[in-house]
């Protein structure tokens, strides 16, 4: 049971010239995760509208979700919904249901630069929730953020629970020894259970552990199974504590 697979994309020269930082893929990652999503790849992009083009189009074939964050304000620089629309084949056009959005929320006739914001790649859909002022925009599995964090994890909890699959199960195991005390028994367990995912992570700090290692599958008994193969091949004073 593999579940589900998801890409980010972030979109922005501010991120890749180090102006800001990206919090939104690791907030994404976590709450995917959570979902029982699997998220294959974190992807940062500039301002480029052949770049986005070229992304989305190559992301469709493979993913069944993609989470593009950025690009979509009224400046210069917002080009995502033209590089979107420019991977999909389709055009950009007016979105009057955020036109008549933008007029209540402004009180006033949009002016040029917030109408930019209403336009969208021909076909867009809008996800709309209480918890929300503007809707969530998507085409197909394509979900369109834009870049402030906040923003992102508002939007992202509204509408998290159409993405829900069958959760991940985890073991965490805490160990005296280092990596390459244990390599090889991991190894041993890999090969007797290939679709266990496993991580070694050594502690950099003054801890009560030198590695943790996490034990992950969608299946529970197939999980059990492998846990209980490491178990027997590590040596015991090396286990200092479980938490499953």
């Amino acid at each position: 049971m593999s579940g589900k697979n998801a890409a980010i994309v972030i979109i922005g020269n501010e991120v890749l010239s180090g102006k800001v930082i990206d919090t939104n893929s690791s907030f994404l990652s976590r709450e995917l995760r959570t979902l029982g999503v699997s998220v294959s790849r974190i992807t940062v992009i500039p301002d480029d509208v052949e770049t986005i083009a070229e992304t989305v189009a190559d992301y469709r074939k493979k993913y069944d979700l993609i989470f593009t964050c950025g690009g979509i304000g009224p400046t210069h620089d917002d080009v995502t919904m033209a590089g979107i629309a420019l991977g999909l084949g389709r055009p950009v056009v007016r979105h009057q249901s955020l036109v008549a959005l933008m007029k209540k929320e402004t009180g006033n006739a949009p002016n040029e630069a917030q109408l930019k914001m209403t336009d969208v790649p021909e076909g867009t859909e809008l996800i709309y929730s209480e918890a929300l002022r503007v809707p969530v925009l998507h085409f197909e599995q394509i979900y369109i953020f834009p870049g402030i964090p906040e923003l992102v994890v508002r939007k992202f909890n509204a509408v998290k629970e159409r993405f829900r699959e069958a959760p991940f199960y985890l073991v965490r195991l805490y160990l005296s020894a280092g990596e390459s005390q244990v390599a090889g028994f991991l190894e041993e367990t890999l090969m007797r259970f290939p679709e266990l995912q496993l991580g070694s992570y050594p502690s950099t700090k003054k801890r009560d552990y030198k590695i943790l290692l996490t034990l992950e599958s969608k299946e529970k008994t197939y999980l059990n199974a492998a846990f209980q193969d490491l178990m027997t091949l590590l040596p015991p004073e090396t286990i200092i504590r479980v938490e499953q």
